[in-house]
C-alpha cells in the first residue's frame, strides 16, 4: 500500500499524469525514514530537513504540513500493509503540483509514502563492504547537493558503475578534488582515534544519520571534526564507514590496496541501537 495525498491505494495504481513534474524536472524532496521497534526513527530531524528543502525548492508548505500530521502519514501506510516485517524503509515525497515548464504554473504540491520491508529490526551492517573512488563526475559545492532532491543522476551512474566493478559502494568528490561522500550516505574516517567528516560546505548530504553520528560520538569523549578530506586522507586512516538512515553505520573493509579496522564504527553503531532502543515511542 502506498499514501497518496491521503488517501491508501495499491503500490502498483496509476497515480501520476504524464505532466508529473517530479518525472519531467526533478521537481520533488524527499525523505528516507527508517521504521522499527514501533517507531519512526529520528522523524524531527526528518521532518525539519523536509521544510528546509521545500524552502529552497520554494514550494508552498501546506498549513497542514504539521510534524503531527506527517509523522502519522507514514505510520498510516506501515498500518495498511498486508505483509508482515520487522522494520520498514519509509520514503515520505513531496512533489508539486502538475503545469509549466521550467518555469512551474503553481508552487503548490502533493504527497507520497511508501514503504518497503526490511530484514532486520535493528541497524545491520554488511561483511566485507568494498569501495572505490568514482570521479567521472563531479559533486557541486552548492546547498542543493546538501538536499534530498529527485535530482540524483550522479547517484545512479555512480552505483551502475560501482556494480559493474565488483563493489559496494562508491565515493563521491567535488569540483575541487575533495572527498566528499558515499553514493548514499555520509563519509566518517578514523584518524588516530578521532571522527573527521567532511563539512557541509564540501557539497555533502546534510545527513539525519550524520548528526546522530557526531552526536553520540562527542557525548562519548571522541573528538569528531567537520573537515576537508582528500583522496590521499582514504589510504593512511584506521577505519572508514558510511552513515545512511537504513543502515545506520557500515564499516568499509578496504579501498584500493588499504584494509581498514572497524572498532570505532562497531562501537558507535551498538550506541546508535541503545539510543533509538531507549525512544520514547520505542
Amino acid at each position: 500500500m502506498i499514501n497518496h495525498n491521503g488517501a491508501l491505494t495499491g503500490a502498483h495504481a496509476p497515480i501520476f499524469t504524464a505532466q508529473n513534474r517530479g518525472l519531467l524536472y526533478g521537481d520533488a524532496v524527499f525523505e528516507t525514514i527508517r521504521y522499527s521497534q514501533k517507531h519512526l526513527h529520528f522523524f524531527e530531524d526528518h521532518y525539519f530537513r523536509l521544510m528546509a528543502s521545500m524552502r529552497v525548492f520554494r514550494m508552498n508548505i501546506p498549513m497542514t504540513f504539521t510534524p503531527e500530521f506527517l509523522e502519522q502519514e507514514c505510520l498510516r501506510v506501515i498500518e495498511a500493509q498486508s505483509e508482515m516485517a520487522p522494520a520498514w524503509r519509509i520514503r515520505l515525497t513531496v512533489y508539486r503540483n502538475d503545469g509549466g515548464a521550467y518555469l512551474p504554473k503553481t508552487r503548490d504540491v502533493q504527497y507520497l509514502v511508501e514503504a518497503k520491508p526490511l530484514q532486520h529490526d535493528q541497524y545491520q551492517a554488511a561483511a566485507d563492504y568494498k569501495v572505490e573512488l568514482f570521479n567521472d563526475y563531479y559533486l557541486q559545492k552548492s546547498m542543493l547537493s546538501n538536499l534530498k532532491s529527485n535530482n540524483k543522476a550522479l547517484q545512479v551512474i555512480g552505483s551502475i558503475f560501482m556494480e559493474e566493478q565488483g563493489f559496494d559502494n562508491g565515493i563521491l568528490v567535488n569540483d575541487e578534488k575533495e572527498v566528499v561522500e558515499f553514493l548514499n550516505g555520509n563519509l566518517f574516517v578514523v584518524d588516530d582515534g578521532k571522527l573527521r567528516t567532511p563539512p557541509i560546505s564540501s557539497g555533502c548530504l546534510d545527513g539525519i544519520m550524520r548528526k546522530q553520528v557526531i552526536r553520540i560520538a562527542k557525548k562519548a569523549g571522541i573528538t569528531c571534526t567537520e573537515e576537508t578530506i582528500s583522496p590521499f586522507d582514504l589510504q593512511r586512516v584506521q577505519e572508514v564507514f558510511m552513515t545512511n538512515a537504513v543502515v545506520g553505520i557500515q564499516p568499509v573493509a578496504s579501498y584500493r590496496r588499504t584494509t581498514y579496522e572497524n572498532s570505532v564504527a562497531a562501537s558507535l553503531q551498538q550506541q546508535l541501537i541503545k539510543l533509538v532502543s531507549s525512544a520514547p515511542d520505542a
